[in-house]
């Protein structure tokens, strides 16, 4: 086990309006969430595109998480894809970086056995001695790990946890550090006793996150009051509509990659409704 802290945010990639990677907006971001909630930084994963990065932009940006990372703060690159030669590649690559650990996504439209799950990550961790997380969604995969397959994974040295985003499945794992992987299950996975969470949410309400960890006595009704921020940012696919928000706050976080696309007007009034309910846009010329 190792504490890489309790909200990690799966951090966006800023784009500038050529649609280049735009570095002095991610450090901007990474500084200001770190003034506000976060512990860490889930870097180039899906929340960052990853799928639209190239090998080039996903480990420049990995490395620029690491040299400009905010004191006291922990990075973990993304490094999970369906090929695991290249998954195993991005990883050592991460490594002779400095990431604090890595976070590997089963891998997606194979739909591997429960066998060839445990092969590919078998390969991956040869590759490391740092942390790995797992990334268990379905939802986008196709493809589930069950709790006694991570317990088995688990045994897997250097496998320290899992970002569980199967909702119906979220326990405790024998060997496994268990984060949340969807939002409106931080709050449980505290409850249960989990290490934290690898949110999105964190962009727009850490602090109000930082207090759920802090504060166990109001947890519930924090979480409450932050259902319809969950539910706002994934109206759609995701991050189109946290970017819209971050843009909304001033933040210039530009837009997505295809073939992702910005927020509709109609989407784009639910963020600043959501936004304006909490008291957000207060002070900010959006």
């Amino acid at each position: 086990m190792t504490d890489l802290g309790t909200i990690l945010t799966a951090i966006v990639t800023p784009f500038d309006a050529e649609g280049k990677v735009n570095e002095d907006s991610f450090v901007a971001l990474m500084r200001h969430l770190a003034d506000n909630g976060s512990d860490g930084f889930v870097v180039a994963a899906t929340t960052g595109e990853a799928s639209t990065l190239t090998d080039e932009e996903q480990l420049g940006l990995i490395e620029l998480a690491i040299t400009e990372r905010p004191p006291g703060k922990t990075i973990i690159a993304g490094t999970g894809t369906n090929d695991t030669r290249q998954a195993a590649h991005l990883t050592e690559c991460a490594t002779e970086l400095g990431a604090d650990a890595v976070i590997s996504v089963t891998p997606y439209y194979n739909r591997p056995s429960p066998l060839g799950l445990k092969r590919h990550y078998e390969v991956i961790a040869k590759g490391t001695d740092k942390p790995i997380l797992l990334y268990n969604i379905p939802s986008r995969t196709g493809t589930n790990m069950g709790p006694d397959l991570l317990a088995e994974l688990a045994q897997i040295e250097n496998i320290v946890g899992v970002k569980q985003a199967n909702a119906d499945e979220l326990r405790l794992i024998d060997g496994l550090d268990v984060y949340a992987g969807d939002d409106s299950s931080f709050a449980r996975t505290l409850d249960l006793g989990g290490a934290g969470g690898i949110t999105v949410a964190s962009h727009i309400v850490g602090n109000e996150m930082r207090r759920m960890v802090d504060e166990p006595e109001h947890r519930a009704e924090i979480d409450a009051s932050l259902q319809d921020v969950y539910e706002t940012l994934f109206l759609t696919s995701s991050p189109t509509c946290t970017k819209a928000a971050l843009n909304l706050l001033g933040h210039n976080v530009g837009g997505l990659r295809l073939p992702l696309v910005e927020a509709t007007p109609e989407e784009n009034a639910a963020v600043r409704a959501m936004l304006e309910r909490h008291d957000l846009l207060t002070g900010v010329h959006a």
